[in-house]
């Protein structure tokens, strides 16, 4: 019992004391203070800004000139990435001679890794060359993880804005200082580190093995170890292989399957803290990170208690789920289906909870192998994004809950709502409302569609609530940038490989273009000195109100969808009815 509660704490803990650092870190970049690697990535900063051009990468922005930037930059990357991949079998650095990718599985894929999703309706090994792998994959994980921590930024300086200034920063400068100076340091450890545990960084194609049983196989090799680096550091989540970090080649060890715990969580936990440090308010980022670790925490034993106790199935199966004499660290009996054997229920658990949490979407298990109980809280936290989330757009989901829950608040006790020195008013809500609607306006109503039209039903291989389960996640993964599945269902066809793509397109840019939108408002607005009528949000009264928003606003509209799906499939099972 000891050893499943150390690999759960440690990761924790280990997490705490690196978003500290890095927070402290952070800020410094985006403050444009000197850092250690300036003499290193200085010059690399300058090529870039020559390339692009001085001139449009020193200018100041309001608003609307940094979100056209951002929009027209992934827009030419989106299209760079479609190229690459309907032209794959013309290109070079591909060993293998796979033919080029099925059109609207490139867009489904271009669009995907532009915006941080990373949802993958192939298998990389046996679809992508080496190039694509690193032009197509590897390249727009860094720039769509720099994308969405700029544009918090951004934001960030917006409410910090005195006196009506407009100066959000500059994206092209922003983009390359946090791939410069976060980024690419990170991942050139992290992949070292990952080659020294035996994960493959090569441009061969492939090596003949002889298994143990007879016979012979292919095993495919690449540019691994980069990838995973910056696939989980940028909470990516797109996988070299089909089975993503399940795979042996991928992450090996533990050693490794802590690595990429502590690299999806670092950053966007280390965000908070900049966050405190930006603001001069220690104390709000605690209640901040407070409120986060709490969701996290309660998410985490969801997952892990129905997997550790299994399931009634396999009972009656008569497999053995209960933890014998001199089992394994992290390998106690329970739901084991699914799972690998060298990391067990516990670490599969927490790996499912981090990489919903974290919106990685990186797995090292099969989700849809997972109990209906257990595989709800991984479900729910992509419903919410916003316990911690993916890259800034998480930290953005969570601000937005706390300007509702201070306008909701303000009124209630007849004060004004005021957030950071700003007054929030009616132009302000009607945006954050805007932007906090369109989430599961775009995770049910596809589900909805997909589970009447003949051509949504054709990719199920299970019926009932789990079915539905499945199609659900995948709406609900693409929504929130996530990428993870329940990967029963066969994503790819013309249907879902569209309609998926056209979800992560509506889930990821309205909402940021909003928040910008709010943003630019705030900026222009004076700040206000605090009085005996401000209402406080660095207190743990209203960490707990927004708390209680979080759960109210955003669990409750997902209730009676989790209903049919997730809840109908426990208690279906509890009576032996499987579908």
């Amino acid at each position: 019992m000891a050893e499943h509660w150390l690999s759960i704490v440690l990761p924790l803990l280990v997490t705490l004391l690196l978003s500290v650092t890095m927070g402290r870190y952070l800020a410094r970049v985006v403050t444009g203070a000197p850092t250690w690697v300036d003499p290193v990535f200085d010059p690399v900063d300058n090529g870039i800004y020559r390339l692009v051009g001085r001139r449009i990468c020193s200018q100041a922005m309001d608003w609307k000139a940094y979100t056209a930037h951002m929009l027209a930059t992934n827009l030419v990357m989106a299209l760079i990435i479609y190229l690459v991949l309907v032209f794959q079998d013309r290109l070079p650095l591909n060993p293998l001679n796979f033919p080029a990718v099925e059109p609207t599985l490139a867009f489904n894929t271009a669009i995907s890794f532009i915006t941080n999703t990373n949802w993958q309706s192939y298998g990389g090994e046996s679809t992508l060359s080496n190039f694509s792998q690193m032009a197509a994959i590897t390249f727009p994980m860094f720039t769509s993880a720099a994308t969405g921590f700029v544009v918090a930024i951004a934001f960030i300086r917006g409410l910090l804005a005195k006196d009506g200034g407009q100066n959000l920063g500059n994206f092209y400068r922003d983009l390359v200082r946090f791939t410069t100076r976060v980024l690419l340091p990170v991942v050139l450890v992290a992949a070292t580190f990952l080659v020294w545990q035996g994960v493959p960084q090569t441009l061969d194609g492939g090596v003949a093995v002889h298994p143990v049983q007879g016979g012979s196989q292919t095993l495919v090799l690449g540019p691994v170890a980069s990838q995973e680096a910056i696939e989980n550091l940028g909470t990516n989540g797109g996988g070299f292989y089909n089975v993503n970090a399940a795979h042996p080649l991928q992450n090996p060890t533990p050693l490794t399957n802590l690595l990429l715990l502590l690299l999806m969580a670092s950053l966007p936990a280390a965000l908070v803290v900049m966050f405190g440090r930006m603001i001069g308010n220690t104390r709000q980022a605690v209640v901040i990170y407070a409120v986060m670790g709490v969701l996290l925490l309660g998410f985490l034993a969801m997952t892990v208690a129905p997997e550790q106790a299994g399931t009634p199935m396999l009972e009656h199966a008569g497999i053995q789920m209960q933890a014998t004499d001199g089992a394994l660290l992290a390998q106690p009996g329970g739901n084991m289906e699914g799972k690998e054997v060298r990391f067990g229920v516990t670490q599969s658990a927490l790996y499912a909870a981090y990489t919903t949490a974290f919106t990685t979407g990186s797995v090292n298990s099969a989700h849809d192998s997972f109990t209906p109980v257990g595989g709800m809280p991984l479900l729910m936290q992509m419903m919410l994004q916003c316990v911690y989330g993916g890259k800034g757009v998480g930290f953005l989901n969570f601000l937005v809950y706390g300007l509702i829950g201070v306008f909701v608040a303000g009124l209630m006790v007849g004060r004004t709502p005021e957030f950071m020195g700003k007054k929030i008013e009616k132009p302000e809500i009607i945006l954050v409302s805007l932007a906090l609607l369109i989430h599961p306006l775009v995770i049910l109503a596809p589900s909805a569609w997909s589970m009447v039209a003949p051509y949504g039903l054709s990719s199920l291989n299970n019926t009932g609530p789990h079915g539905y389960s499945e199609v659900l996640y995948a709406f609900a993964s693409a929504a929130a940038n996530n990428g993870s599945a329940f990967a029963g269902l066969n994503a790819n066809t013309p249907w879902y490989n569209i309609a998926i793509a056209v979800v992560i397109l509506i889930g990821r840019y309205p909402p940021i273009i909003f928040l910008m939108a709010v943003a630019g408002s705030l900026a222009a607005k004076p700040a206000v000195a605090p009085t005996a009528g401000t209402l406080r949000t660095d207190t743990p009264m209203f960490g707990a109100w927004w708390l209680a928003t979080i759960l109210i606003v955003g669990a409750l509209t997902f209730l009676p969808a989790l209903v049919m799906g997730p809840i109908a499939e426990h208690f279906a099972a509890t009576h032996s009815l499987l579908f």
